[in-house]
């Protein structure tokens, strides 16, 4: 749905004098608006988990409210359920003033801010490794539809081979996750410290795949605002700083999985381009900006590149 419409149905539903504005298109599965009072109106364009327009928002609202707690997210305000001129629904959101960060200069505060979403209690979860596991395998049927060059699918099925040789016991630690903690999606305020803004994925997890996810080389060059090719110190600092931030039991039983993760999250990401490549763009890209789609398809091209990809895996 056009983001015009949007600005309408919020306008409708909240009763505002006028209509709120956009926010610079940023990412494709949210459209924001800005309200009064110091709110972002975050609507969702599709669940990039699958859920159906309900359950995501249920999904996204439980994530708001429980890392609040964090100091370190968005406090949740409200929601406004799926109807015909919202068809996903809304969640109404405390707006943070901040920046993009700056890599490297701001990865000890957003290793401190994964530190503390990583320290707040956690739920019941299956085991975050087999459960990887299972979402690489199910994307990765999309490996052989995407148009891939034989030297990039060698590598790939080759890490296919590996990931099934990973330990899945003693069960890894849990704690809550941000799961989609690429450096994009986090705002620096003026005090320095990070804010983590997009909750969609948010659950109960392994957090060495947070870590992972935040420093791997597919991560840090997807965002326009925060590209960056980190070197092996930058990325060694960062963990250097979680640990030191984080609960000790919780770096303690997490220590084992830094190097394996590493691998286990990168596959996880290209196995989601895959399908991106193949369907994503034609099924989720209505109302999303061009550019934005122009620049995750060129991003995409890059990390399937053969020599890319035998870069990558040289430094895993």
């Amino acid at each position: 749905m056009p983001d015009s419409l949007l600005a309408q149905a919020l306008q409708q539903r909240l009763d505002l004098s006028s209509l709120p504005a956009a926010l610079p298109p940023k990412g494709m599965a949210h459209a924001h608006f800005r309200l009064p009072g110091g709110m972002l109106a975050r609507v969702p364009r599709w669940s990039q988990i699958d859920l159906d327009a309900a359950a995501n928002l249920r999904h996204q609202a439980t994530a708001f409210t429980r890392a609040a707690p964090s100091g370190h997210t968005p406090r949740l305000i409200g929601t406004l359920e799926p109807g015909p001129d919202l068809p996903m629904g809304a969640l109404l959101v405390e707006e943070i003033s901040g920046r993009p960060p700056r890599l490297s200069e701001d990865y000890p505060a957003i290793a401190k801010a994964l530190a503390a979403i990583h320290a707040l209690p956690s739920d019941p979860a299956p085991n975050p490794v087999i459960a990887t596991v299972q979402v690489i395998e199910r994307q990765a049927a999309y490996f052989d539809k995407a148009g891939l060059h034989p030297e990039t699918l060698a590598h790939l099925n080759a890490e296919l081979d590996w990931v099934h040789t990973l330990p899945t016991s003693p069960a890894p630690p849990i704690t809550m996750v941000g799961t989609d903690t690429h450096p994009g999606n986090f705002l620096i305020d003026a005090e320095g410290k990070a804010w983590f803004v997009d909750l969609e994925k948010a659950t109960d997890g392994l957090p060495a795949i947070d870590l992972a996810h935040a420093t791997l080389y597919t991560s840090t060059t997807w965002d326009p605002d925060v590209a960056a090719v980190l070197t092996p110190d930058e990325t060694a600092g960062f963990y250097e700083t979680w640990s030191s931030a984080a609960p000790s039991a919780v770096v303690e039983s997490t220590r084992p999985w830094f190097t394996p993760t590493r691998r286990l999250t990168w596959l996880r990401t290209l196995s989601w381009m895959a399908r991106w490549k193949v369907k994503g763009s034609t099924a989720h890209s209505a109302g999303v900006d061009p550019r934005t789609i122009a620049h995750v398809q060129a991003r995409i091209e890059d990390f399937f590149d053969p020599a890319t990809i035998a870069k990558v895996r040289a430094t895993l």
